[in-house]
Order: structure tokens, then C-alpha cells, then sequence
């Protein structure tokens, strides 16, 4: 397509988009793999709050996605496995671009997820056993009391709770953003009308 070219080369969008994460991660002061993830509740209303992106995995076979991890019980994995899709969108203002995604959702409750989680601190792993997350809680005081149980409950090598895992999004939709002069940015949609079948790329109006 003339004009992919630059930043935005390359026959593979989960290619481009780890190599524009590669330079974020370089420039972008504080969490570069931050996303806003897009969720819509039973009632219909949306729903939106920022996760941190733990993978994007290569394609083949159909596969290729983008990773995250939360606790089952949270209101957005209630919502992404009642909807079976979400969408999410990566911004950074050092690079002035962003990445936009829409695309069917499973949980990663294997071997992934069990290494990602031993990856993690061991406060943060005694975190995901205490914290009820979405839930009402009474007070500061009694979340760090649970946390004190379940450390005298799991020791030093907690493993990971069954309430706990990660959701891959499979994109039927990636959109690569970048700002131009005069608010005439440079948009190229990659579309898929299942993870089965080829992409199609065109170009968008800013």
C-alpha cells in the first residue's frame, strides 16, 4: 500500500506492534505497556480502566494476540467473559502515536500464566491472594490483614491462585496511529473478519 511505509512497514501487526512498544519502552517515562482496556457490562454500559500488556505473541496458525493478567473475580473479567470480546488502546505521548485494538478474548490460565506469575515479586504474588479485587472492602487496615494471613498461610513460594490468570485478546481489528502537522495524522487499519483468515490494511482519514 503506498505510504506504508517508515513506521509503519512491515507484513505482520504483531511485528510492528512489538517493535513500537521496543522504542516506548525506551522513551516513555513510566509504564510503556500500559493499555486503557474497553469492557461493556451486562447492562450495556462501557467500561474502561488502565492494565498493564504482558505479551504480544507472534502469529501462526491463527493464533497471535495481546496478554494481560487480573484476578477472575474483578468486574472486567466478568465483563470480558460475558461479552467474549474487548478492545483496548495503547498511547504514548514521547513517540506521539498509539495502537488501537478490537478482538475476541480467552483466558491464558496455563503454563504462560503460572510463569508470569512466579516472574512477579513476592509481595505482588501474596497481593493476589488477599485482594477480593472489585469488591467492597472495609478499610486499608484489613486488606493488609489478610495479606498478613496469607503469608502465614503460603510462605515464601505462594503458587498461583485459581483465581487468578491472564486473558489473550485476538484481534480482529488493530489500528496504527501516528500525529501529524495540523492534526493530519496518519492512520492504517489492519482487518480480519475472523483470526483465521488474512489481514486487509487501508489507510485512514485523520
Amino acid at each position: 500500500m503506498a505510504g506504508r511505509d517508515g513506521i509503519f512497514a512491515g507484513e505482520d501487526p504483531f511485528v510492528l506492534a512489538r517493535a513500537w512498544l521496543a522504542e516506548a519502552e525506551a522513551s516513555e517515562p513510566n509504564d510503556p505497556n500500559a493499555i486503557a482496556l474497553s469492557t461493556v457490562g451486562a447492562d450495556g454500559l462501557p467500561n474502561a480502566r488502565m492494565v498493564l500488556l504482558k505479551d504480544i505473541e507472534a502469529e501462526g496458525a491463527g493464533q497471535g494476540g495481546f496478554v494481560f493478567y487480573t484476578n477472575y473475580g474483578s468486574v472486567k473479567a466478568a465483563e470480558i467473559e460475558g461479552a467474549g470480546k474487548a478492545a483496548f488502546v495503547m498511547h504514548w505521548k514521547s513517540l506521539r502515536r498509539q495502537i488501537r485494538v478490537r478482538g475476541l478474548t480467552a483466558r491464558e490460565e496455563g503454563p504462560k500464566a503460572d510463569a508470569y506469575y512466579a516472574s512477579r515479586s513476592l509481595k505482588s504474588r501474596l497481593g493476589a491472594w488477599a485482594s477480593e479485587q472489585s469488591r467492597p472492602l472495609e478499610s486499608r487496615a484489613a486488606l493488609m490483614a489478610e495479606v498478613a494471613k496469607v503469608t502465614a498461610r503460603h510462605g515464601t513460594d505462594p503458587k498461583r491462585p485459581p483465581f487468578w490468570g491472564g486473558f489473550r485478546i485476538t484481534p480482529l481489528e488493530i489500528e496504527f496511529w501516528a500525529d501529524g502537522a495540523f492534526r493530519l495524522h496518519d492512520r492504517f487499519r489492519w482487518s480480519r473478519p475472523n483470526p483465521e483468515t488474512d489481514w486487509s490494511v487501508v489507510r485512514l482519514n485523520p
